[in-house]
């Protein structure tokens, strides 16, 4: 088996094509009237773009509606059987007239062109379908020629964005939360990239705090420096967990003492006070502290890239609550005393949202004894962000469990009136139900990832005959399981709940990750098979797909750039993992129809020209999912 020798999204699109070759490819079509592209649209990279320009163009004098409202009411749509394109004609905001009437007026003055066929009128509705020709001759010469730079529009080219994701915490399980954080962030930072923006991918890990107390007295007692090494991440999770069990027997001993002598327990035991006097010195600089939390700190950073490479990511920057400066917190603090936004209740520093808004509630800032919480130390974060990257938006992809405190966050900040407040997006999601592993409920990535493996292997071994041909099945197993692992999570929308099922998405069967890599392998095998150099394709003769099945697909492929700048808006992965299902399904029912091997040459090279704009459109996508598309499995 081979993967493809690249992994993860391209980075930044190659230079466009110029208007005038793209005119002078419609010339070639028989379209002699060069296009006037709208402000703002891409026909040279966005072959609907260029129906949109000529339909809006010609729709405005039709309609009498000004052009700037023609061109962005022309919208794509995701059932083909309603158009390529449609207008809703309400959009245009006429008033006085029976839009239902309107559009029959419209569809009838429409002229005859080269471009689509005469609208279709279906209610208040304006239906446009692509003229088979034209189309096939832009969007097959686009992504051929293109190839991994098609989709992406460059309209993020001098912007920065922050994306901040995953965040798990040292020395306790990479649970759903952090998984999920993970993929949907890792995606974003590919959409971003290859729509041209300069991202900052960010992982603020959970590295302070009074559990590193705990963790110092723990590893003292029970630490062994072999399994440190070996494993960082589990072997400070077994430190965690059996330190905790003593600090909650001492706990249970101390409050049955003071039980017995009719006393409030005022202690929590030895152990707990001593993980507050190991936490005490760090924050005070301990150098001997501050090294073995530096240590751990740092073991565990390199275990989570070798994690984060199984899924094609990889971060600028490892920031997390201790890097945030006491400095940067102080300013915080005394800003929001200067202007009157926080205020001492019962000697803690709080914050009253209620003239602001209601639902938001109170929130301590400050507590009683001089420590501060994570609001303090994300209000100290954000500000330091935006003084070294000067970033155009930040994004924090957290679970919608942490809805309210982000709103807060986001609140204060606009309080503060600092001009960039406006920048920041929460992209919440909902949970992975029923998720454990075979070692337990207790879940880190590499087990997860280790037993989606080990089920892929499984499916795969049912098929004797195909498995027998497979050149590394581990290989292909590890990276259809991670496909499995991902796809799951995206197709649904972000903010629903799911149940995590290891048998259904390491089907064949159905949307599933598997599916989609089988689909592109497949197309692999076609093009194998056919023996035709992929530089050839480009000067097929496109006229020659003329079947329906054909013509589908072609349509379906020319929405991909729309698709991808339409995500830039939903922020949803489901949009493209949609996208894709629909794509290989049109796949699947064409094979039959659309056959390459021992048909005439032209006519194999034409179809071969789509098949493997097809297999660079799925490739492009699931790249940019953050998959590795299999060649052979």
């Amino acid at each position: 088996m081979a993967t493809e020798s690249t992994t993860g999204p391209i980075t930044g699109v190659p230079p466009s094509p110029s208007l005038e070759s793209l005119n002078k490819q419609l010339n070639n079509c028989g379209i002699s009237e060069p296009l006037t592209p709208f402000p703002g649209s891409n026909p040279t990279t966005n072959p609907v773009d260029v129906y949109r320009c000529y339909i809006a163009h010609v729709l405005a004098p039709i309609t009498g509606v000004e052009l700037e409202l023609v061109y962005p009411a022309l919208e794509w749509t995701q059932n083909l059987e309603k158009g390529d394109l449609i207008l809703a004609a309400p959009r245009l905001r006429i008033p006085g007239k029976n839009p239902s009437e309107l559009t029959k007026e419209w569809a009838e003055k429409f002229p005859e062109n080269p471009y689509v066929r005469s609208p279709t009128a279906a209610g208040t509705f304006l239906q446009f379908y692509f003229k088979k020709d034209v189309l096939s001759k832009l969007v097959l010469s686009s992504i051929l020629s293109r190839k991994s730079a098609y989709g992406p529009i460059d309209t993020g080219k001098g912007k920065r964005v922050i994306v901040e994701f995953s965040s798990p915490n040292i020395a306790k399980p990479f649970h759903a939360g952090h998984l999920r954080s993970t993929i949907i962030g890792g995606f974003l930072s590919n959409l971003y990239e290859s729509c041209g923006w300069d991202v900052i991918r960010m992982n603020y890990l959970g590295d302070w705090g009074k559990q590193f107390g705990i963790l110092g007295v723990g590893y003292k007692r029970f630490g062994s420096e072999e399994k440190l090494l070996e494993d960082p991440i589990n072997h400070l999770f077994e430190v965690y967990v059996a330190i905790n069990k003593v600090v909650e027997q001492e706990k249970e001993a101390e409050k049955n003492k003071a039980a017995e002598k009719g006393e409030k327990q005022i202690s929590n035991g030895p152990t707990d006070q001593e993980a507050l006097e190991f936490f005490f010195k760090m924050e005070h600089g301990s150098e001997e502290c501050i090294a073995m939390w530096k240590r751990f700190r740092e073991l565990s950073i390199e275990k989570y890239k070798a994690t984060y490479s199984r899924l094609n990511i990889s971060y600028d920057v490892y920031s997390g609550e201790s890097q945030v400066s006491k400095e940067s917190m102080e300013r915080a603090g005394e800003m929001m005393r200067e202007m009157g936004i926080s205020s001492e209740s019962d000697g803690a520093i709080v914050v009253d949202f209620k003239p602001h808004a209601k639902k938001l509630g109170k929130a301590v800032v400050q507590k009683k004894d001089g420590t501060t919480l994570y609001l303090t130390r994300d209000i100290g974060a954000a500000m330091e962000r935006y003084e070294k990257y000067k970033f155009d938006k930040m994004i924090y992809v957290v679970a919608c469990q942490q809805d309210l405190h982000l709103q807060q966050l986001f609140m204060i900040l606009k309080l503060l009136k600092l001009d960039w407040a406006d920048r920041l997006t929460h992209v919440n999601f909902g949970m992975v139900l029923g998720m454990s592993s075979r070692r337990g409920t207790v879940v880190f990535l590499d087990d997860i990832l280790a037993d989606a493996r080990d089920k892929m292997h499984e499916v795969m071994r049912k098929n004797e005959e195909k498995y027998k041909q497979v050149e590394d099945p581990e290989m292909v197993a590890d990276v259809v399981g991670r496909t499995a692992v991902m796809i799951q999570d995206m197709s649904g929308k972000r903010i629903n709940n799911y149940t995590f099922d290891m048998a259904r998405m390491t089907s064949f069967e159905g949307d599933t990750g598997p599916y989609l890599q089988y689909a592109h392998s497949r197309l692999c095998s076609i093009q194998r098979k056919s023996g035709i150099p992929i530089p050839e394709l480009l000067n097929a003769d496109f006229s020659l797909l003329t079947e329906d099945h054909a013509i589908n697909l072609i349509r379906c492929l020319a929405q991909y750039p729309d698709v991808l700048q339409n995500t830039l808006k939903t922020l949803e992965p489901t949009t493209v993992v949609t996208y894709l299902f629909k794509m290989t399904h049109l796949l699947s029912s064409s094979y039959d129809v659309l056959r390459v091997i021992g048909e005439e040459p032209r006519l194999s090279a034409a179809r071969m020209a789509l098949y493997e704009s097809a297999r660079q459109v799925l490739n492009n996508g699931m790249r940019l999912l953050g998959l590795t598309p299999v060649e052979r499995m």
